[in-house]
């Protein structure tokens, strides 16, 4: 990868589960920054935080990092990276990588991963990352998204389903018989800017709406999503108190 690309995170305030989650600390630091330094070690030649709320603004421009304000009228993440690319006068061609505000283990290699994977092919304006399912539990795990590929690893579809389905061994036995079938969706993306302007300008599928999820959109619309496995997968993310703890035990543990 020689290109350059940039990075942003977006950080809304509003949490079901966590209210105000970016400014949660974890090991004494509030859990934005840990996902901006992570994004700054990737190599990004910007890492900008997309917020809708004044003190996430606040944090991360104190510590140095660089944040724009977007609305709170957002659907998704994406939207919201849209505007920060528009208001920051972004060209077309301009490689952005999305990475969650709510990652703080997120791998740097990770974020590379997912910028080489746009930058160094030109059949798609979108790219992402998967990795090899190997417990045979996750296959029937709908908070596991399964992707399944074309032969040069473009997305043919993604499901909370087990797909593809092996009709010798599911459903009884329930257990893996081609191991090296099976891949989790990775959510990290990497795009265009130009490709961000067309995304938003499109409706949501019907097959987006029955899966809940967003990237079924973007095959809806014909478009490709290349995305190539990696080994190693990201940590789990923080969507709870519990997820909070684990996170804030594994970084003081490296301390």
């Amino acid at each position: 990868m020689t290109e350059s690309f940039k990075v942003v995170i977006p950080a809304r305030y509003a949490s079901s589960r966590l209210p105000g989650k970016p400014l949660l600390k974890i090991s004494g630091r509030e859990m934005i920054l840990h996902v901006c330094e992570q994004a700054a070690k990737a190599g990004a030649d910007e890492v900008v935080v997309a917020t809708d709320d004044g003190r996430i603004l606040s944090c991360v421009k104190s510590a140095g990092f660089n944040a724009v304000m977007t609305s709170v009228n957002h659907n998704s993440g994406t939207e919201r990276i849209t505007e920060a690319a528009n208001t920051l006068g972004w060209a077309d061609a301009t490689h952005i990588v999305n990475c969650q505000g709510d990652e703080p283990l997120i791998l740097p290699e990770l974020i590379r991963d997912a910028a080489g994977a746009l930058i160094n092919q030109e059949q798609a304006d979108v790219a992402s990352l998967c990795s090899a399912i190997i417990d045979s539990a996750e296959i029937f795990n709908p908070n596991a998204v399964k992707v399944v590929r074309d032969a040069n690893d473009y997305a043919l579809y993604f499901s909370r389903a087990p797909i593809p389905w092996d009709r010798g061994s599911f459903p009884d036995k329930q257990q893996l018989s081609q191991q090296s079938m099976y891949f989790r969706h990775i959510g990290i993306y990497a795009y265009t800017a130009g490709f961000l302007r067309r995304y938003v300008t499109w409706p949501a599928s019907a097959l987006e709406h029955l899966e809940a999820l967003e990237q079924l959109r973007i095959l809806n619309q014909g478009e490709k999503i290349y995305i190539p496995s990696v080994e190693k997968a990201p940590e789990a993310g923080v969507d709870t108190q519990e997820d909070l703890d684990r996170v804030d035990a594994a970084l003081r543990a490296t301390q």
